[in-house]
């Protein structure tokens, strides 16, 4: 890991618990989506500090009202009451991936999953959303189509997702490699 992200990450809770953040501030009338960008090589370190930093806003801003959605145990979570998850292990063993990705993409389409995640995430009774396993669904879940699904239906609750990837502000380039587009985001921390 290195120093620069080390530093990027100890601005996260200031900023996410900053008044002016909470209420949306300095965003126009755009929503409040922001995108937590880093290497894809630390991906085990961020999910160190995600848990760092759940308990750490629970000690430290107690009313604070936070939700995590880790996107994985949602995908999980939806085949499981589905009845799907034994059946598509099965098929992951017998067919192979891409013939098991082919087969569920129509039951995880953006619109769907957005509707699931609101469910989860209860964003009308929260003051913030994060959002993780963002590397972990791919190429299941495409994480630009997620977030333009969720638009319209998060309300004014600022979500922030920890993206293993780059994002410029104008382009999502998960692990560096694959672009979506996905402009209406803010960078977290530059």
């Amino acid at each position: 890991m290195t120093d620069n992200l080390e530093d990027r990450l100890n601005q996260i809770p200031q900023r996410i618990t900053s008044e002016g953040f909470l209420r949306g501030e300095g965003i126009g009338n755009e929503v409040a989506f922001y995108i937590f960008d880093y290497p894809a090589q630390a991906e085990l370190r961020v999910r160190e500090y995600q848990a760092f930093l759940l308990t750490h806003l629970a000690k430290t801003n107690p009313s604070l009202r936070v939700r995590h959605v880790n996107l994985f145990e949602l995908i999980l979570e939806m085949l499981e009451a589905r009845g799907l998850l034994t059946r598509a292990f099965e098929m992951q063993k017998t067919k192979g991936d891409a013939a098991l990705v082919k087969s569920l993409q129509p039951q995880f389409e953006s619109r769907k999953l957005a509707e699931a995640f609101v469910a989860k995430a209860t964003p009308q009774d929260a003051d913030l959303v994060l959002v993780s396993g963002v590397g972990s669904v791919f190429p299941l879940v495409r994480t630009h189509n997620l977030l333009a699904a969720l638009q319209p239906i998060m309300g004014r609750t600022p979500l922030l997702m920890f993206y293993p990837g780059v994002y410029d502000g104008q382009y999502v380039r998960l692990f560096g490699k694959l672009q979506g587009p996905y402009y209406r985001a803010f960078k977290l921390i530059p």
